[in-house]
C-alpha cells in the first residue's frame, strides 16, 4: 500500500504533465523557421526602401517606393534576363523529366546485359562535383560550337544522375501485375511506359520538375563560363552585374533579387503537396 501511494504521488496529474521531447522539437522547428524566414523578409522589405543617406551629419530615413522595381526594368533589360532563365529551365526541366523516365523505367524493369553496371556508372556520377568537369565540359563544348548559344547553357546541363536514381526508386516499387496485365493485352513497353508507368508517375515527377527548374533557374557557373553574349545572360548572371555596378546601391540589388526569387516562392507554395507526396512515395530521407 506504501508503494501504491508513493507512486500515486509521484505521478503528475494528467494537466500538469512535463513538456514532451515533441515540444521540444517543435519549438526547435519554429526557431529554424524563423531564422530561415527572416532574410528573405529582410530583402522583400529593404526592397521598397529608398537608399539611406547623410545629409549636413543627419542621417535621413529610408522610404517606401517602387522607384527600385521601375529602375531595375528600365535602366538595364533585367526582363530579358528573366526570359532566358525561363526559357533555359523550363526547356531543360521538360527534357529531363522525359529521358530521365525512359531511362529509369529501363533500368528498373527491362533486362538486359550490364544493367546494374550501368546503373552503378549513372549513379557513380553523383560522386564528382560540378567543379571537376567544367574544363572538360567547356572544351567539349567549345569543339561543338555550342559556346553562347542556347544549345551550349541547355544540353550539358539536362543530365542528372540524381533524376534517374529517383526514378528507379519509385518504379521499382510499382506493382508489376498492372505492367504484365498490359503486356498480356498485347502492349509494347513503350505503350507500358507511356499510357500506364507515366500517369503513375505524376507525383514524383511533379517534384523533380520542381528540383530541377529550381536548380536551373539559380545557375550561375556555367552560364559563366559558356556565354559573353549579353542577349543569353541569365538572371543570376545579372543580379551579379548589379552588384558590380551599384555595389553600394543595396536596393536595387534587393529589387532585382526579390524580381528572381518571386517566382520560385510562388512555385514552391502551389506546388509544396506534390513535393512532399514524392518524398513520402520514394522513401527519400
Amino acid at each position: 500500500m506504501a508503494s501504491d501511494a508513493m507512486a500515486a504521488q509521484a505521478t503528475p496529474p494528467a494537466g500538469r504533465r512535463r513538456p514532451t521531447s515533441r515540444t521540444g522539437l517543435t519549438a526547435l522547428a519554429v526557431v529554424l523557421s524563423l531564422i530561415s524566414v527572416f532574410p528573405v523578409l529582410w530583402m522583400v522589405t529593404s526592397s521598397f526602401k529608398t537608399r539611406a543617406t547623410v545629409t549636413d551629419g543627419n542621417l535621413i530615413p529610408r522610404d517606401f517606393t517602387f522607384d527600385n522595381f521601375v529602375y531595375v526594368f528600365t535602366e538595364v533589360p533585367f526582363a530579358r534576363y528573366l526570359w532566358n532563365s525561363f526559357f533555359i529551365s523550363a526547356v531543360i526541366t521538360v527534357a529531363a523529366l522525359f529521358f530521365h523516365s525512359m531511362a529509369a523505367y529501363a533500368l528498373a524493369r527491362l533486362r538486359f546485359p550490364g544493367r546494374e553496371k550501368l546503373f552503378g556508372a549513372i549513379f557513380a556520377t553523383l560522386l564528382v562535383t560540378a567543379p571537376v568537369v567544367l574544363i572538360p565540359l567547356f572544351l567539349v563544348a567549345r569543339q561543338l560550337g555550342l559556346l553562347d548559344s542556347y544549345a551550349g547553357l541547355i544540353i550539358p546541363a539536362i543530365f542528372n544522375a540524381f533524376g534517374i536514381f529517383l526514378l528507379r526508386q519509385f518504379y521499382l516499387q510499382l506493382p508489376k501485375e498492372l505492367e504484365e496485365a498490359a503486356i498480356v493485352d498485347g502492349c509494347g513497353h513503350w505503350r507500358v511506359y507511356w499510357n500506364i508507368v507515366l500517369p503513375m508517375s505524376r507525383p514524383i515527377l511533379s517534384a523533380l520538375a520542381i528540383f530541377f527548374f529550381l536548380a536551373n533557374w539559380n545557375a550561375f557557373v556555367w552560364p559563366l563560363v559558356a556565354t559573353n553574349d549579353q542577349s543569353l545572360t541569365v538572371v543570376q548572371l545579372g543580379i551579379a552585374s548589379f552588384q558590380t555596378q551599384y555595389g553600394s546601391n543595396w536596393n536595387y540589388i534587393l529589387a532585382a533579387a526579390t524580381v528572381a526569387a518571386l517566382p520560385m516562392l510562388v512555385l514552391f507554395f502551389v506546388f509544396q503537396r506534390q513535393i512532399v507526396e514524392s518524398i513520402k512515395t520514394s522513401g527519400l530521407k
